[in-house]
């Protein structure tokens, strides 16, 4: 399993017209191979922005290489037009490989709300 994550230090002004573009936006991630699930995690505050991740599950890295590569990767990060800056600098990316995982009871998530 292949985690790939992007950190973004938003704006603190700007986290509503941050999240709208997440929440709005048609990923394309489900035509993917390999692919397994998306989250956008609201971090800590600190004085100049807020902290927020995205991160992607994927089987394998190279999977997740081939949506770096592909059309729908291309459609899905497609420039939205905006007036001011959303976040400071550029997002910060990570991937990880997965080198332990330990499973909860099925009913872990259902307490969790939907963003």
């Amino acid at each position: 399993m292949f985690i790939a994550m992007n950190r973004f230090k938003v704006v603190k002004d700007a986290t509503a017209d941050f999240e709208a573009v997440w929440l709005g936006r048609d990923s394309h991630l489900g035509e993917m191979p390999g692919f397994v699930e998306f989250h956008l995690l609201r971090g800590p505050e600190h004085e100049d922005h807020v902290l927020y991740a995205s991160h992607t599950i994927w089987r394998s890295r190279a999977e997740f290489e081939a949506w770096t590569r592909s059309e729908q990767f291309r459609k899905a990060h497609g420039r939205v037009p905006s007036t001011k800056p959303l976040y400071l600098g550029h997002p910060q990316f990570e991937g990880f490989e997965t080198i332990q995982t330990v499973g909860g009871t099925a009913d872990a998530h259902q307490g969790a709300e939907s963003v």
